[in-house]
C-alpha cells in the first residue's frame, strides 16, 4: 500500500521533515578520502554536511597553523583585522585563510560568529533542557544529551559536530610534546575545561544580544553551561552516532505510521 517517492520533494511536509531528522548516514561515509572521484550520494541521509563556509574555514585554518599556538582564543586580535574578514564573508566573497592571517584574528572571528548568529547553535528553545543534563551523571547524562542532540535541526547539527571536532583536535595539543627530533614542542594551554568556558556562553544562550538582562547570568547556570560542553566535547564521536537497535527501532514504527518513507529509504539504499 506504500505510494512510490522518488524524490525527497514527493514527500507530504511532514513526511519530509521527519526523513530529514533521520540523519542514519554512516559516518565514515562522508569522509572526503572515501569520495574522491565518485559521484554515489550517501546511503540514506538526503542532505550532506551543511556547514557555513565561515565555520569550516576558520577551523581549518586554526588546525593547519594555530595548534601549537599558546593561549589560541584568549590573546588578544586586531579588530580591525577581524573586521575586514567578516565584513568580506558577509559579502559572500570567497575568502582563503592561509598562514599570512593571523591564527588570533581568525580564532576571535569564528567567536564572533558563533555569538552573533540570530538563532544560536544550540537553539534557545532546548536551553533548559541541556542545562538540566548538567544535574545527571555517567551514562545517563550522554543518553540524554545524545537524543537532545537529535533535535537538532540539521545544519545545527553538522556545525556543531564540526565544531566539537575541532575543539577536540585543540585541546588534544594543549599539553607540551615532544617533536620527532626530540625538540620541545608547546603546548596551546587550551585544555577542554577553558575551551568550555570560552565557547560555551556562545553555543547556549537563553537570550538574544541586546536583550534585557542578555549579559546577566547566574553562577549555577554559567557551571552548567561550562559542564555540558565539556561532556559534547569530550564524548562528540558517540553522541551524533545513531546505534542500530535505534534506528531498528524507528524504522519498525515507520513501517506501521509511514510507510512512503521506508519506500523512499529503501530507493536510496
Amino acid at each position: 500500500g506504500a505510494m512510490s517517492v522518488d524524490s525527497i520533494t514527493d514527500l507530504s511536509d511532514n513526511t519530509s521533515k521527519l526523513l530529514e531528522a533521520l540523519q542514519l548516514s554512516h559516518p565514515h561515509e562522508l569522509d572526503p578520502r572515501r569520495s574522491l572521484g565518485k559521484t554515489k550520494t550517501l546511503s540514506l541521509n538526503p542532505i550532506t554536511w551543511q556547514v557555513p563556509r565561515i565555520v569550516e574555514r576558520c577551523c581549518k585554518h586554526i588546525e593547519t597553523h594555530g595548534l601549537q599556538t599558546v593561549g589560541i582564543f584568549r590573546v588578544g586580535s586586531s579588530k580591525k583585522r577581524v573586521q575586514q574578514l567578516r565584513e568580506e564573508f558577509d559579502q559572500g566573497l570567497d575568502v582563503f585563510l592561509d598562514e599570512h592571517q593571523s591564527v588570533h584574528d581568525v580564532a576571535a572571528l569564528l567567536k564572533e560568529f558563533l555569538r552573533d548568529m540570530p538563532d544560536p547553535l544550540i537553539p534557545r528553545e532546548l536551553y533548559a533542557a541541556f542545562l538540566s543534563t548538567a544535574a545527571m551523571e555517567g551514562p545517563a547524562q550522554l543518553a540524554a544529551l545524545q537524543l537532545l542532540l537529535f533535535l537538532l535541526p540539521p545544519c545545527h547539527s553538522d556545525t556543531l559536530h564540526r565544531l566539537l571536532r575541532f575543539l577536540s583536535e585543540v585541546a588534544r595539543h594543549a599539553e607540551g610534546s615532544r617533536g620527532p627530533n626530540g625538540q620541545q614542542v608547546p603546548g596551546n594551554k587550551m585544555t577542554v575545561s577553558n575551551l568550555a568556558t570560552i565557547f560555551g556562553p556562545n553555543i547556549l544562550q537563553k537570550e538574544q544580544p541586546g536583550e534585557k538582562d542578555a549579559g546577566a547570568m547566574n553562577f549555577e547556570d554559567s557551571a552548567a553551561i561550562i559542564l555540558v560542553l565539556q561532556r559534547l566535547i569530550e564524548h562528540y564521536q558517540t553522541l551524533f552516532v545513531v546505534s542500530p537497535e535505534m534506528q531498528r527501532d524507528v524504522l519498525r514504527r515507520l513501517f506501521q505510521t509511514d510507510p512512503d518513507v521506508i519506500d523512499y529509504l529503501l530507493r536510496r539504499k
